[in-house]
Formats: structure tokens, sequence, C-alpha cells
């Protein structure tokens, strides 16, 4: 029964992860670097609660935080696509607009620095036990992101041309691929993906919460890497990064070590995962380049 528990919140707590490092799998095989993740992620966590709360229920949260997602990859498709800018300067400068754009709509809004009011949720309150959670449909979507995207990628045409253009943009040109649109494409998918990352954590909750993502984006950017941008892979980077996560918040209950030492345990490993993979990973070759 423990581990049985162990493994179902594991499961809880990698839905954000494995959508938002579905997005950046996407994003990254077309030659944009997800350092936005994070940014697209709260956006889409506070799109969720506005939407929630002013639609009065949580399918008006999931429409709002795809909206919210959109706007934000629309701001970076525009930097990166039209006008060529460096794409880690980008993601950075996304991820602390949205940081300060959604602290700014917070106040204006719900009249609040910390937190929104309470919103509707799927939260599968009336289901009790262990299951409760797979009530929520936002959670068989993260279960099926990166399997799904796995056979898009490897099974489809436009995943033939999504993973010629992140590796030979000039070449795929050359057969009448267009570039710049198919990167646009990829990129809405990928925005849509971590804003329903976005949207899990909101709704769950109940409400918006200040910087409630807490880096979730960057340890999902870190699956991807870890994964080497295999969705199989990165779907299993995922999932250990939960199982680190959910092995903190049980020693933390358990009051056996200081709970600085229990804290660092998701990042600790999160660095020692990349120490161990990057030298040797080999990324879109196209990967941060503009044309």
């Amino acid at each position: 029964m423990i581990l049985l528990t162990f493994l179902l919140q594991t499961i809880r707590i990698a839905i954000p992860y494995l959508l938002a490092a579905a997005g950046g799998v996407m994003s990254e095989r077309v030659g944009i670097i997800a350092l936005g993740l994070e940014g697209m992620m709260l956006a889409g966590a506070f799109g969720a609660a506005l939407g929630s709360y002013y639609g009065g229920n949580p399918w008006a949260g999931l429409a709002g935080a795809l909206v919210a997602g959109a706007m934000v990859t629309a701001v970076l498709a525009v930097a990166t696509l039209r006008y060529k800018a460096n794409q880690v300067v980008v993601g950075v400068a996304i991820n602390l607009l949205v940081v300060a754009a959604t602290r700014f709509y917070l106040r204006r809004i719900f009249d609040s620095a910390s937190n929104s009011p309470r919103v509707p949720g799927f939260g599968g309150e009336g289901a009790g036990g262990l299951f409760a959670s797979f009530v929520n449909p936002v959670v068989w979507m993260g279960l099926a992101a990166l399997p799904v995207l796995a056979w898009v990628l490897y099974r489809t045409p436009f995943g033939l041309r999504a993973r010629a253009v992140g590796e030979k943009p000039e070449a795929a040109a050359t057969l009448g691929v267009a570039v710049t649109r198919l990167r646009l494409q990829g990129l809405l998918i990928a925005g849509s993906l971590a804003s329903l990352g976005g949207a899990y954590l909101a709704l769950d909750q109940h409400q918006f919460s200040d910087s409630m993502t807490a880096g979730r984006g960057f340890i999902a950017l870190a699956a991807v890497i870890f994964g080497r941008w295999d969705p199989v892979r990165v779907a299993v980077a995922c999932l250990l990064f939960a199982g680190a996560e959910t092995l903190q918040i049980q020693l933390q209950g358990s009051q056996l070590i200081p709970s600085q030492f229990v804290e660092m345990i998701p990042y600790v490993l999160t660095i020692v995962a990349l120490a161990g993979v990057v030298g040797r990973s080999v990324a879109p070759a196209a990967l941060g380049k503009t044309e």
C-alpha cells in the first residue's frame, strides 16, 4: 500500500512536468530553445484561474490557459522568428515578463498580492480513495502527451518535417518545407502543452498563487535534455524527477532529515543527471540558430 501510494503521488506530481516537457521536446525539435517553458506554464496557470473564475467551470479554465499560452508563444515567435533575436535572451525575458505580468494582474483583477480567490477545478473530490486524482482529465492528457508526441514525430509527415527543420533547415527549405511556418506551428503546440501543465497546477489547487510553478518549467527543460530529446526517454526523466519530489515530501513529513536538505533533493538530482548526460548528448543540429 505504501508503494502504491508513492507511485500514485509520483504520477500526480509528474503531470505538469510531462506536459511542459512535451512542449519542450516539440519546441527544440523544430530548433527553438525551450527556455521560456517556465513563463508559458505560469501564464497557463494564471489563464486557467482567470477562465475558471469568470467562466464558472474548469473547462473555461483550460480555454483560458490555452489563450494565455498562445499570447506568450506569440511574443516568443515574433522575437525569434520575425526579428531573429537571441533565443536564450528571449527565453529569459519571457520568464521575467510573465512573472511581472501575473503579479500585476493578480493585484489588478483579484486585489491580492499572493493568490486568487478559490476557483472551480476538476479535483475528483467526489471520487474518494487513492485514485481520486485520475478523475481529472488533465491527468490523462499529461500521461498521453509524450507517447502521442512520439507517434507524431516518428510516424507522421509533420513529424518528419519538424525533425528536418530542427536538424537541417536549409536542406528542408530546398525540398519545399516552409521553415518559419513549421517552426511557428511547433511553437504553438509547445505553448499549448506547457500552458496545460500550468493549468493543471491552478485547477488542482483551486487557485492561482504568485510564482506557483516554482521552477517546474526549468526542471521540465532538464528532463528534455536528460532524455536526449526523445519523448519516451523524456517521460522516464519526468517520472524520475517527480519521484524525487515525492520522496522529498515524504521525508519532510517524517522529519528524519533537516528540511533544508530534503528540499534540495529534486534540484540536486537534476544537476547530477545533467552533469552525467549533457556532455555526450546530441541536440538537434539547428537548435538555437537564427538564419
